[in-house]
């Protein structure tokens, strides 16, 4: 009898032993995995950090990873290596990704050469190894005062043309892969419409300033989840901006839904 106490007991001991690692890898499998591409748009102010803590704020579990390089392009992306490598390894969620600040507002001729080409080989290569994985097309915004690099092209050389430019071609790049598109750049001509004193750039008149990138994180939040929310997430704004900002963010998202190409994920 004290033999058969003694079994039960190790043998309850050691389920027990065992059912909290059960539940964190239960845990685990609710995380979305997240993989970001893109420049300093995306690593100004820790955009994705931000993105995670609201979704923290959410009870929602989210693990990034980031292949960013200060002014780069997709064709430039695609020469690492090592975006290659954790494309290979699959098992992404999300792949969000964002084209150099300037080349999608180009001539409809050179975005057609220079951008729609590796937008599609980026988001064939994260589908043939993530099948279940959905792209977002990051959706920038015009440059304060227009193109700051002053190209010959003159729909890109106001705010506005630059912003309606950007506009088509990143939905062009989401339909064309029947992906999603954050729309942070009609957010962001909404903020400049109803709170121009809200100022979203840095001094160079084209990075986010704090604003921006917390408006940023807040549509895609937004994209990926599609609902409504209030996060005590504030990156220290004050608290009237910083609801204005998540309210925009998202209006913009959850009343363009056609527009996005967004879908519920089943």
């Amino acid at each position: 009898m004290n033999m058969k106490k003694h079994i039960f007991f190790l043998l309850t001991a050691a389920l027990l032993a065992v059912l909290p690692a059960t539940i964190h890898a239960a845990g685990r499998q609710d995380t979305l995995r997240v993989l970001w591409i893109g420049n300093s748009y995306t690593s100004c102010n820790n955009l994705p950090d931000v993105v995670c803590d609201i979704a923290a704020s959410q009870k929602k579990l989210m693990k990034v990873t980031r292949v960013v390089k200060g002014g780069e392009r997709l064709a430039g992306h695609l020469e690492n290596p090592i975006l290659h490598q954790l494309l290979r390894q699959g098992g992404w969620n999300y792949v969000v990704i964002q084209e150099f600040s300037s080349t999608p507002a180009y001539s409809t001729t050179t975005v057609v050469n220079e951008v729609y080409p590796y937008a599609r080989e980026i988001d064939s290569l994260a589908l043939a190894y993530s099948p279940e994985a959905k792209v977002i097309f990051y959706m920038t915004w015009g440059h304060k005062k227009g193109n700051v690099r002053q190209t010959p092209y003159p729909l890109d050389d106001t705010y506005d043309d630059m912003q309606e430019r950007l506009k088509l071609s990143y939905l062009e790049m989401t339909y064309d892969n029947n992906a999603w598109c954050a729309p942070v750049g009609m957010a962001w001509k909404t903020v400049r419409k109803e709170h121009p004193d809200y100022d979203l750039y840095t001094a160079d008149n084209y990075h986010p300033s704090l604003l921006g990138s917390y408006l940023a994180a807040n549509v895609i939040f937004t994209t990926i989840y599609q609902r409504k929310y209030q996060t005590s997430v504030t990156c220290g704004l004050a608290p009237q901006i910083a609801n204005t900002l998540q309210e925009t963010a998202q209006k913009t998202v959850l009343s363009n839904l056609k527009l996005l190409n967004i879908k519920p994920r089943k």
